[in-house]
């Protein structure tokens, strides 16, 4: 289960679902929704419903009854139901078949991972259950379901309020969780995820207290947050299977090498680049020029049709397209994660060919000059400059990515646009001017080529692929390196290949995994804080490096994160595009436009972003910090519009707040401290910059300011905005490997030196986000590349 994420460009999250009035059986009147899953094709509809008691009954203001009507695809499915706009942090409520027993549980996550037992009070009384071929039914009262109180968590809550929307998220799964009997049922990842709005007001009703004497009915169960029991017979089963859960919390062992090739036959290697993505192809690419063998390792699946990928809507059958290879279908990852992101890591990545250049919103912009002042000497804007123009000259960004020159759905440029240069912002070719940031506005800039992805996926990777010294594996995961004292000697493997990769004399392995992937390789290399040394050894006793050659550097305690504030608005210019519908049933004339001649709205990054925006707020303590406005059609929060607008304020370059990564006993890599508003001086910057927007925005009256409510105090705002990573990340991670000259040796911050190299060792490199020693002007992926080029004159 996963809500509410806006990660790679920013996901718009769909609240499309039109509520009515539904009675049931027993007579209970709910507030439900009618919605689709796309969990199979032809399959019906998924119904939720809520009942609200009235506002007279304060005391039962922590409760509700809900109806879930589930379909059931031939492969069986799971259902789970969160409390409030994200996985973590809140109650959540799974149910599943058991046979011929609808079973149902309470479980709480503290991020993006599989989730425990709830600890906590709250309490399910099953008023009526019922299956059939097609649906299982429940009809339920849960106590104690708006707040929440998981053992060594911060309690929290989502009381119903007079005139708001609950916020309820869903997620829906095409397997049936591992040992369905009991109540610590694993549940494979979800396939489908979304989120509802459900207007309190109507689901309120003055009879509610009538109907909770329906848990005496002889079909009732209670269930506890500490049992999991049956709800009652059905007339059709689901049968289990065999896999178990991506993310279990079972100790990690080392690979047995029972299946798939041995590692042994690649032979050895002079450059062995971990990681496919931002950093790690072009860096591969760029070293082969050297006459040297470079291997590249990728854990996930190829993406683009140029490497093999075939992940595809039924319409690019017969093309060499993909899903990753057209803009318009970006966000395809938000319906269907499985086999594309990280299974064991606690916010969503990309572990596929090409990493976060391959599902995100490609958006490409050239860096800004203070991007580099927080790097060490060799390394600042002057340094750079030569790696940048070979990077866009390689990959130039686009605005108008449609091959007829057009654009589509820019209505909001013109709304906000005329506001920002009514009040002094200029408008810019951001591109050309990167250090114009200062009350700046302009159109998105994207690495799309031909109306296809392009970036480097498309450019370097394709070098590299005509060389003979060059190779790329795909679904093999690097579990540590294999060292003595500092030096590398290889690789451990496991996946498509397994076993040792050995380097070569005068090798190099150069970590590109990525903000986490990175620290992951360290931590179970020997590398990072004792405590998690620690607890590597632990998971994995036989395989973990000898606690006399571990090398104590601060891996995962400088982690960094554009902070996200969202604000929605309606205008009636806006319109907005159905990009969901675009992979399963398209409209017509925008596939023949995209296939025949690379035109229309599929060449825009969905769900389009019409107008960015930049300015610098200085915070109390005298440092600037940079803010970008991201504008994106669609509505979220619980908000239902046609012509809705998300609006979000990027907190960036200049933010002193740091967080920590972490890893857990089931190797699965954490954010154990959340990087967002540590110092109060970032929040004062950002609630400060808040308020010239929405001060600026009052001046057209056109706009409908829908969250916050118009007239909010901005202070108000922000203290009940919660700060998770489901809620503030943009998923721009950086710093985990901080680049530095004060070596985390000797109680300094830096985990690599200025020529990449990992403090403590002789050949043991990164080259990713991860090195960046603070957080960004913009989204990183030009920045990335262009550390990439700069770093193959010194590697």
């Amino acid at each position: 289960m996963k809500f509410a994420i806006a990660l790679l460009g920013g996901a718009s999250l769909a609240f499309g679902q039109t509520f009515s009035s539904y009675k049931n059986s027993q007579g209970i009147t709910f507030w439900q929704a009618n919605f689709g899953t796309r969990v199979a094709a032809s399959i019906p509809n998924a119904q939720f419903g809520l009942a609200l008691p009235p506002a007279s009954a304060t005391s039962l203001n922590d409760e509700y009854i809900g109806h879930l009507a589930v379909p059931i695809p031939s492969s069986g499915t799971w259902m789970g139901i969160a409390h409030a706009s994200q996985m973590p942090d809140n109650l959540l409520l799974l149910t599943w078949l058991n046979g011929n027993k609808v079973m149902t549980d309470f479980r709480y996550a503290t991020d993006y991972l599989t989730p425990a037992e709830y600890t906590g009070n709250a309490k399910l009384t099953v008023l009526s259950s019922s299956v059939n071929s097609t649906f299982y039914e429940l009809t339920y009262r849960c106590e104690h379901c708006w707040t929440w109180n998981q053992t060594g968590q911060v309690a929290g809550s989502q009381l119903p309020k007079a005139g708001g929307n609950q916020i309820v998220g869903w997620a829906e799964a095409t397997t049936t969780p591992t040992n369905p009997s009991v109540q610590t049922a694993g549940i494979v990842q979800h396939y489908a995820d979304g989120l509802f709005g459900v207007a309190v007001d109507s689901a309120r009703n003055s009879a509610y207290t009538s109907w909770t004497a329906l848990g005496a009915s002889p079909t009732s169960v209670t269930t506890t947050a500490t049992s999991s029991k049956p709800t009652g017979s059905v007339t059709s089963s689901s049968k289990p299977t065999s896999s178990a859960s991506a993310t279990s919390s079972a100790a990690a062992v080392a690979p047995s090498c029972t299946s798939g090739t041995a590692a042994s036959s690649l032979g050895s290697w002079d450059y062995v680049v971990v990681g496919g993505g931002a950093g790690g192809i072009p860096l591969a690419a760029k070293l082969t020029n050297t006459g040297k063998k470079v291997l590249l390792i990728e854990r996930g699946n190829p993406s683009s049709g140029r490497q093999g990928g075939q992940l595809k809507p039924t319409w690019l059958q017969g093309t060499n397209l993909t899903q990753f290879d057209v803009p318009g279908l970006c966000n395809e990852i938000y319906v269907s994660s499985a086999g594309i992101t990280c299974p064991d890591y606690g916010v969503l990545a990309g572990c596929i060919l090409g990493g976060g250049t391959a599902v995100n919103a490609g958006l490409w912009w050239k860096p800004h000059p203070k991007d580099f002042a927080a790097f060490p000497s060799g390394w600042q804007s002057s340094d750079m400059q030569a790696a940048i123009s070979r990077v866009f000259a390689k990959i130039p960004f686009t605005e108008v990515p449609s091959s007829d020159g057009q654009f589509y759905q820019m209505q909001a440029y013109g709304v906000l646009g005329n506001i920002l240069g009514r009040n002094g912002w200029g408008a810019v070719t951001a591109g050309n001017t990167p250090e114009q940031k200062t009350l700046n506005y302009g159109h998105a800039e994207n690495m799309f080529s031909h109306g296809e992805r392009g970036g480097p996926m498309a450019t370097y990777l394709v070098d590299a692929m005509a060389k003979n010294n060059f190779k790329l594996i795909l679904n093999t995961m690097v579990d540590r390196i294999t060292r003595t004292g500092g030096t590398a000697t290889g690789v451990t493997v496991e996946g498509a290949y397994c076993g040792n990769i050995t380097l070569n004399a005068g090798g190099k392995v150069i970590l590109s995994a990525g903000a986490f992937g990175s620290p992951k390789v360290l931590f179970r290399s020997g590398i990072g804080p004792a405590d998690q040394l620690t607890i590597v050894q632990a998971a994995e006793p036989g395989a973990m490096i000898a606690s006399s050659q571990w090398i104590d550097l601060p891996v995962g305690k400088s982690l960094q994160d554009h902070a996200q504030t969202d604000i929605v608005w309606t205008q009636s210019s806006i319109q907005n595009y159905d990009f969901n519908a675009a992979f399963t049933n398209p409209i017509a004339s925008d596939t023949q436009a995209y296939l025949s001649k690379r035109a229309g709205i599929l060449t825009e990054a969905a769900p389009v972003f019409p107008i960015f925006a930049w300015h610098e707020v200085t915070g109390p303590d005298g440092i600037a910090r940079q803010i970008q406005w991201q504008v994106r059609n669609g509505p979220s929060h619980g908000i239902s519009s046609s012509n809705g607008i998300t609006q979000t304020q990027y907190l960036g370059r200049g933010s002193t707040s740091r967080g920590r990564t972490t890893i857990n006993s089931a190797l699965n890599m954490v954010v154990s401290t959340v990087p967002y508003y540590q110092d109060p001086n970032d929040l004062a910057a950002a609630q400060t910059s808040m308020s010239i927007m929405l001060g600026l925005m009052k001046q057209d009256s056109s706009i409908n300011m829908q969250y916050p409510a118009s007239g909010t105090n901005v202070s108000a705002f922000y203290a009940q905005y919660p700060v998770t990573t489901g809620s503030r990340s943009a998923n721009h991670w950086v710093s985990s490997c901080k680049m530095g000259t004060d070596s985390g040796l000797n109680g300094g911050t830096a985990v690599v030196d200025p020529n990449l190299k990992v403090y403590g060792t002789n050949n043991i490199y990164v080259l990713d986000a991860s090195i960046i020693p603070e957080i960004c002007s913009a989204n990183p992926s030009a920045l990335i590349v262009s550390l990439a080029e700069r770093a193959s004159d010194i590697l």
